[in-house]
Parts: structure tokens; C-alpha cells; sequence
């Protein structure tokens, strides 16, 4: 190896080591990577800056803008509890409603933005309910994982995917939506079995529940008029920005831009809105990973992948599927699609058939994210939400209840990834 591709190595390796440590915050740790790899001068500043995909970062911004505004009207909390009183306070619908509502928001906005939304309502009808809201937290994490996987939005390795591999919100629908479907289907089967059979609540307790006032909860009417038009005008939006010949950063940015106009929404609380850490943290990954690929490292990785499938599509698929969804669990999954991506692309510059590969990828990072309590976002953002009321969600409670369902959600996956290719 050459004297770069080694300094790429081992700062890559570096950036992860500090991040898996969690001794060092993400963002700073993928800065510095950044900086080193620029001062040694394996990455000089025009091609650092030519790593970097301003199109994801520019949808994560304009869309972490748009539900900022949007969350602020209180649609969510009155979804949730007109879930609980269409569930008529059976612990068991509750619970089912809320996966459904977890998974449909977080396919529309984001699994972080959708666990802090859901998240503290979840808690209010447990309270009612004196159930433990643990098993809710769980399935609800999962839930979110899950649905952030079937469009281009749900999820920030869905938009570093698409991004990178030209993929429109439409082909996120075609091509993961189903695969969704049917995941949803058997967790829910899954959570049945697992905790269905055993809710039991009293009858006052459901009566409580019925007696919420749902449009106490909505803050803003007319914003919350506004926001349902923006939400669906925005997705058809992103369904057609190929037709219109738009990157699907300007449809996030119009939208959010038209919603902080239509709502009088301060654009000062819109801008703290966003995660500018994970933002930050993107940029500092684009660059480490993009020294990889500039020394040849990432060429050299996907030929001995190559080497190792011998050209068949089927069996790079299963791996690319597996691979990503067990390195999701133990890393983040965002740094690992950030590296992974790379390497697909260096096999596409073989003349192979990547595009099984993406959707192997796709649903393997983000689906692999349930595998432990730090494999996205999510799980860490409503576990400490769940152990600052009291119900604490140890590493390891964490890993024996959601790991079993993250192989089950994999081979689901894999078994519709080798029917549909």
C-alpha cells in the first residue's frame, strides 16, 4: 500500500474507533478525521470539498426545517390520540396503531424527528393506561427504523443512497415499499405473540382514555391546515422532481422556504430546527471516506468483494444485505452506507449490475439499525427519553429484545430481494 492509502486507513479507522468509543462526540471525531487527512495532504481542500454531497445535506436541511414548522401545530400529538381512542384503549390495537403511525411518519419525515413526537404521548397514554411503556418505546423504535426505510426521506442513509446513486423518491417507493409492507406485516405478527396475548387494562383505565379531548392538543389550526396541504404537496413534489429536472434538495428547501412564508414561522426557529451536528458530522464523514476512495483503498475493497461473489449479482445482493445490516448495528449506520457506497460504485465501474445492490444496501443499513441500542439515531434519542421518566433501557435489554427482530426483518428482506431481482 501507498504511504496515503495508509494514512486513509488508519484515520478511517481512527474516526470509527472514537465514534464506537463514544468518548469522543461523532461530529468532533469525523471533523478531525477531516482535518487530518487535509493537513497531511492525502485530501487536498478542492477535492475534500468535491467529496462532499451537498444534495443529501441540502434535503436534510430543507426537510429538518420543514418539520420543525410542521411539528410546532401539534397535528402529531392530536394523531395519537385519536389512535388511542380508535384502539378504544385496548393495549394491544394502541400498540399496533402506534407502530403503524411510527412507521408512516417516519417514511414522511425522519425516525428521529417521529420518536420525539410520539415518544412523549406514548408515555401520557401508558400513564393512563398503568401499563409498562417500555415494550411501546421498543416497538416504536423498531417501527421507525423500519418505515424511514421505504422512501428517499424516511431515513439519512436512504438520502446519501439516493443521492449518490441517482435514485428518485419514486424508486424508494417502488422498489422498498413493498418489502416494507410485508416487514411491517410480520413484526406485527412478531409483537403479537411477543406481547399481544398478555395486555390486560381495566375498564376505568379505558375510559380515561376516551375522555381526552384530541383537538386540546393542536396549537395551530390554521398551521395545521397549512402543513397537511405542504406534506402532500411536498411528496408529490419529490415524486416528480425527475420529470422536472430538480434535484430533490430544491424540492426540501422550496418546501420548507413556502411553510415558514405560509405559517409566519420565525426562520430563526426554523434554522435551530436543524441538527447542524449531524450535518457537520457529514461533511467530516464525506471527507474521510472520499480520501479512501481518492487513494484507491475503496478500488481495492470492492475487487476483493468481486473476488469473493465471483460475479453473481444474487449472492452480492444476500451479502451487500447482511454485511450492512450487522455492521449498522454496531456501528451508526450513517458512517457505514458513507463508506459502503464508494465500493458499490467501484463495482459498478466493472460493468456488474449494481442496482440490486442498492436496495440491498438500503434495506440492510436501515433495517440493521435495530440491531442494538447505538445502530441509529432513534434508539438512542427515545432510550434516554424512556430512562429520564424512569424506565430505563439498558444496552443490553436493548439487544436481546430488538436484536431477534432485526434478523427477522433481514430475512424477510432477503427473501423479497430474491423474488424481485
Amino acid at each position: 500500500m501507498t504511504p496515503d492509502q495508509i494514512i486513509s486507513v488508519c484515520v478511517f479507522i481512527g474516526v470509527m474507533a472514537l465514534i464506537v468509543s463514544n468518548k469522543v462526540h461523532q461530529t468532533l471525531a469525523a471533523l478531525i478525521g477531516a482535518v487530518v487527512v487535509m493537513v497531511l495532504g492525502v485530501m487536498p481542500l478542492d477535492a475534500s470539498v468535491a467529496s462532499i454531497d451537498f444534495n443529501a445535506l441540502g434535503l436534510l436541511i430543507g426537510m429538518m426545517m420543514f418539520v420543525t414548522v410542521v411539528k410546532s401545530c401539534g397535528i402529531f400529538e392530536f394523531i395519537a390520540v385519536k389512535a388511542a381512542q380508535l384502539a378504544k384503549g385496548s393495549p394491544w390495537l394502541i400498540m399496533v396503531y402506534f407502530v403503524l403511525i411510527s412507521a408512516i411518519l417516519s417514511s414522511l419525515l425522519d425516525n428521529v424527528t417521529t420518536v420525539l413526537l410520539i415518544g412523549p404521548m406514548t408515555l401520557m397514554v401508558c400513564k393512563i393506561l398503568d401499563v409498562d411503556p417500555v415494550p411501546y418505546f421498543l416497538t416504536e423504535i423498531v417501527a421507525s427504523n423500519v418505515g424511514g426505510t421505504a422512501t428517499l426521506i424516511g431515513d439519512p442513509p436512504n438520502v446519501i443512497i439516493g443521492s449518490q446513486a441517482g435514485l428518485s423518491f419514486f424508486d424508494f417507493l417502488n422498489y422498498n415499499g413493498p418489502a416494507i409492507a410485508l416487514v411491517l406485516a410480520a413484526i406485527i405478527i412478531f409483537y403479537r405473540f411477543k406481547y399481544g396475548r398478555n395486555m390486560r387494562v381495566s375498564e376505568s383505565a379505558r375510559a380515561k382514555i376516551m375522555a381526552l379531548d384530541a383537538s386540546a392538543v393542536v396549537k395551530d389550526a390554521k398551521l395545521l391546515k397549512i402543513s397537511v396541504v405542504m406534506v402532500v404537496l411536498t411528496v408529490i413534489g419529490f415524486i416528480g422532481a425527475n420529470a422536472l429536472g430538480l434535484e430533490s434538495s430544491v424540492i426540501a428547501l422550496v418546501a420548507a422556504t413556502i411553510i415558514i412564508i405560509l405559517g409566519k414561522f420565525n426562520i430563526e426557529e426554523a434554522l435551530e430546527g436543524v441538527e447542524w451536528g449531524t450535518i457537520a458530522f457529514l461533511v467530516g464523514l464525506f471527507v474521510v471516506v472520499g480520501a479512501l476512495n481518492d487513494t484507491g483503498v475503496i478500488s481495492i475493497v470492492a475487487q476483493a468483494l468481486l473476488d469473493l461473489v465471483q460475479g453473481n449479482t444474487a449472492l452480492a445482493m444476500i451479502a451487500i444485505l447482511w454485511i450492512s445490516a450487522l455492521f449498522s448495528a454496531l456501528l451508526n449506520n450513517i458512517p457505514f452506507v458513507a463508506t459502503a457506497i464508494p465500493i458499490v460504485l467501484a463495482i459498478q465501474a466493472t460493468g456488474m449490475d449494481v442496482f440490486p445492490l442498492w436496495w440491498a444496501m438500503s434495506l440492510g443499513v436501515c433495517l440493521g439499525g435495530n440491531g442494538t441500542l447505538i445502530g441509529a439515531s432513534a434508539n438512542v434519542v427515545l432510550c434516554a427519553i424512556s430512562d429520564k421518566e424512569g424506565y430505563p433501557i439498558s444496552f443490553g435489554k436493548f439487544f436481546k429484545e430488538c436484536f431477534p427482530v432485526m434478523i427477522l426483518t433481514v430475512v424477510v428482506s432477503m427473501v423479497y430481494l430474491l423474488i424481485r431481482f
